[in-house]
């Protein structure tokens, strides 16, 4: 079954297998960086005033 095998891998990443190069604090910085940038241009082109 598909969900079965996905559920094992996102199991299995969750808990640190697999990417260790991958830096949560990296990780999440550039996550927050982009919403940021996309919060900026939405309310730079929200101009109804």
């Amino acid at each position: 079954m598909i969900a079965s095998g996905t559920t094992a891998r996102l199991a299995t990443l969750a808990e640190g297998g697999g990417h260790e190069s991958l830096s949560p604090y990296l990780t999440g910085g550039g996550a927050l960086f982009i919403l940021l940038l996309l919060l900026w241009v939405t309310t730079r082109f929200n101009r109804d005033r």
